[in-house]
């Protein structure tokens, strides 16, 4: 979670980021049916910009894999798009079906719920819950993404996944630490995962955000294979180990309910 303050440098260093991903946006919309390959060239001359300050640009792209070079020469879309899109597809008729469940489970324990999605090392926000006035004010809107090392869901969506998949994942991303909290060791990363799949649920305690506790159950298809996670995101102060334990015992059922849903629909 990040709150912006209203210092002049912080403000100024958002709206730098600010404009470098409307720049990146740009270029990816210059892709259409009839234009699958661009040039440097035409994206220097689409943002107004040199050459040299193109080409910087397309670079990023390529190293986040959004874009990769053609074979004949340019730039066509790259695996991360692809990614995204089949995510985003598969997201639709999942948010349709967990909502009602969400809903319920915000209601409950009056607080966030989310649901979330992995993809390789994309692990994104495709829906959430909240429970009026209670609400906490984190900043994981739809689709939005988060930590693959950080916070309830992102390490629930992990511990199923087969350890020597997860541990070249872990090997390859950049493990950021938001919190005193946050684990960045693999190794210490992989003994909790095990931990998790043991229990079948994750809780994270000021791992991503200093004040908050997070609950996450997975939720399964119909050929029993985690697609998604299910989690309450609450404020630590106001969760007693009682209502801790409450949390816990709802949102193992509210995941079991969207799994339920899920086999009916697939049947």
């Amino acid at each position: 979670m990040s709150h912006m303050s209203g210092t002049g440098s912080q403000l100024s260093g958002y709206r730098e980021r600010n404009s470098t991903a409307d720049r990146a946006l740009d270029i990816l919309m210059m892709f259409t049916e009839t234009q699958p390959v661009i040039s440097g060239s035409a994206v220097a001359e689409r943002l107004g910009v040199a050459r040299s300050t193109a080409y910087r640009y397309l670079q990023s792209l390529v190293t986040t894999r959004f874009l990769e070079e053609a074979p004949g020469g340019g730039f066509r879309l790259g695996l991360r798009v692809l990614e995204i899109a089949r995510l985003a597809r598969r997201s639709y008729g999942l948010s349709e079906v967990a909502m009602p469940q969400m809903a319920a489970l915000s209601e409950a324990v009056h607080e966030t719920v989310l649901l979330t999605r992995r993809t390789g090392d994309l692990v994104v926000c495709v829906d959430r819950a909240e429970a009026g006035t209670r609400a906490v004010r984190i900043s994981y809107e739809r689709g939005s993404s988060l930590p693959i090392n950080a916070g309830a869901s992102a390490l629930v969506l992990l511990a199923w996944s087969p350890p020597e998949e997860t541990r070249r994942l872990l090997d390859a991303a950049e493990l950021r630490r938001f919190t005193p909290a946050t684990l960045t060791d693999v190794e210490a990363i992989m003994a909790r995962l095990a931990e998790i799949q043991r229990a079948g649920y994750s809780i994270t305690r000021a791992e991503l955000d200093p004040d908050v506790i997070g609950i996450a159950a997975p939720i399964r298809d119909e050929h029993d294979q985690v697609v998604a996670a299910v989690s309450v995101a609450a404020l630590a102060s106001r969760v007693s180990p009682e209502a801790e334990a409450e949390i816990v015992r709802q949102v193992l059922a509210t995941a079991h309910q969207i799994t339920e849903r899920l086999s009916v629909i697939a049947s």
